[in-house]
């Protein structure tokens, strides 16, 4: 991606203030909004997403409850189900305003520049997970039989076929930031993928 940079031109004439003209040019893809992964500090994420709200930038904070056993009771926490990220949507040229925040780290992307995450599959997982519970953090996958999703409510994801126990678990995966999140789903809703 290039960026083009008109020249400043300043003239000071006698007796005339300074006349700036001149205005950066960019290219079309950083006035559109995308979903990017923002890399946060550990365990910082909550922090993130509220100065995220509080600067009025869409953002999305998966979560899952987990139940902890401690010495004398028993505690369920709401814990991130992608560890060290938030999802933000946002244009390019706005990304100052989550970069600015002390706890987020970067962007992620190749080169120097934020690579967005496709639009399809954060809307999927998005409704998917508000209407369904039964994600939770599984360790990165890229290998195994491939399947994709057709029925309930991620359909159109693909991931990895995995068993547990008695039902079916399908790993989808997020290449950019090496995460993996398991679902459960019905026999039914689930076909080979192509290619």
């Amino acid at each position: 991606m290039e960026i083009e940079m008109a020249s400043l031109a300043v003239t000071v004439g006698a007796g005339s203030a300074a006349d700036y003209s001149s205005a950066a040019t960019l290219p079309s893809v950083w006035n559109e909004q995308h979903w990017y992964a923002a890399y946060t500090c550990a365990q910082h994420e909550k922090r993130v997403a509220a100065e995220l709200g509080m600067r009025d930038v869409e953002h999305f904070l998966p979560m899952y409850s987990s139940v902890r056993r401690w010495k004398d009771r028993r505690v369920t926490l709401d814990l991130p189900l992608f560890p060290g990220y938030v999802f933000v949507r946002l244009a390019l040229r706005d990304r100052i305003r989550v970069v600015q925040i002390p706890s987020v780290v970067r962007l992620v992307g190749f080169g120097g520049l934020p690579t967005a995450l496709p639009e399809s599959e954060m809307k999927i997982l998005q409704t998917g997970l508000s209407q369904s519970g039964n994600a939770e953090p599984h360790p990165f996958l890229a290998v195994g039989r491939r399947v994709r999703i057709t029925g309930g409510p991620f359909a159109g994801l693909e991931g990895v076929l995995k068993r547990r126990k008695s039902s079916l678990r399908v790993v989808v995966s997020l290449e950019l930031i090496q995460r993996s999140v398991g679902v459960d789903v019905d026999i039914a809703d689930i076909r080979a993928a192509v290619g």
